[in-house]
This record gives C-alpha cells, sequence and structure tokens, in this order.
C-alpha cells in the first residue's frame, strides 16, 4: 500500500526521500495514474440500435385481412419488433386461419416464429403443429405460410395424418386449409379408415 508522509519539508514516498518538487510530481502522476486507471469502472460498448427491439408485447395479436375480411389472426405470448430489419420474432405462437365466409378452418402452433414485414410471409419453428377442422394434422419442426397465395410450404421433414391416410417425407406444399397437400419426398405412406381419430 502506497504510504505518504510529509517529514520538515520533504515528502518520503515508500521510503524514498524526494527534495526536488519536478520529481515529486512525476512520481505522484506515475503513481497515481496508475492507481486510477485500475479504480475506473469498465466502458461498456453501445448496443447496436439495429439488434434491440423497436417494440415488445406480450401476450398480443396481428390481425390479416383482405379487402375488409379477416384472413388470419397471430397471436403470441411475446413478440419483438424490430422497425429497421422490418420483422417480428415471436415466442410461443397461434395462428388461426379463416376462410371467405369468415369461419375458422385451421389453427397453427409453434414455439417460436418470425413474420416478415416486407413479404407478410410467415416462419414457425420448432414443433410445429397445423390443424384442420377436418381432422387432419401436420406435423413438421419449420414451416412457412406464404401470403402471396397463403400456401403452407417447407423443405423439411413432415407427417401429414388424416382420417384416410398417414404420410411422411420431405418437402410439402399445402393450401392453408389443408384440403389439398402435396410431399415431394414421401417416404412413408399408410392408408387407414380413421388414421386422424386419435390425435385430437
Amino acid at each position: 500500500m502506497l504510504h505518504i508522509s510529509r517529514k520538515n519539508n520533504n515528502r518520503t514516498i515508500s521510503g524514498i526521500s524526494v527534495n526536488n518538487p519536478l520529481l515529486l510530481f512525476i512520481f505522484s502522476v506515475i503513481i497515481f495514474g496508475c492507481s486510477e486507471d485500475k479504480l475506473q469502472p469498465p466502458v461498456l460498448q453501445t448496443l447496436n440500435e439495429a439488434e434491440m427491439p423497436t417494440q415488445e408485447s406480450r401476450s398480443d395479436k396481428i390481425l390479416f385481412s383482405d379487402n375488409g375480411k379477416l384472413k388470419a389472426i397471430l397471436y403470441a405470448n411475446h413478440m419483438k419488433m424490430y422497425d429497421r430489419k422490418r420483422e417480428t420474432l415471436l415466442d410461443t405462437m397461434r395462428i388461426e386461419f379463416f376462410n371467405d365466409k369468415q369461419q375458422r378452418t385451421t389453427v397453427l402452433t409453434a414455439m417460436r416464429g418470425r413474420f416478415d414485414g416486407q413479404t407478410n410471409n410467415m416462419y414457425a419453428m420448432d414443433s410445429v403443429v397445423v390443424k384442420n377442422d377436418s381432422g387432419t394434422v401436420l406435423k413438421s419442426e419449420e414451416l412457412m405460410w406464404r401470403n402471396r397465395d397463403r400456401k403452407i410450404v417447407t423443405e423439411k421433414f413432415v407427417t401429414i395424418v388424416s382420417p384416410k391416410e398417414k404420410i411422411q417425407g420431405y418437402g410439402l406444399v399445402a393450401d392453408q386449409n389443408l384440403d389439398n397437400y402435396v410431399i415431394y419426398k414421401p417416404a412413408i405412406v399408410t392408408a387407414s379408415d380413421n388414421m386422424a381419430g386419435g390425435t385430437k
């Protein structure tokens, strides 16, 4: 520990007698300068504004409409909106799709999601499940709802269970009601009279 004491007209720094005022000043600058550097708190780097959400909300919803008709409702437990990137990140999401008669036809759920504000496309990730009112169930780890033609598409592995069949494979294009769908690389196809009955 640095000790400074006064004896007569001289100052003693750690046992060194200093008579010259200039040397005393230089010693003081060096010693105290080092001490101050150690005591100064670290400077926090400025966060990139593009990485920070512009808005955040919990238990919120977004309505999608076309010519005044409701097409879909998006619910999420947590939304993070980024204006610069024009996207919204979602946690624990649910989307309800409606037909032209304003009747709900399909429900999509996922643990995570992303809404692209430039294309209005919706991306669902992690434990994705899509169910329609006819009893057809689609499962995948990732898919996209394409706004321009209201299609559900993915290149990932999918499982579709309907009252008539169970199909598994890679790559899918389907209408949002799951009435019509195509799996590009089917791997397993099983026919059944009531295959989806146990999935409700």
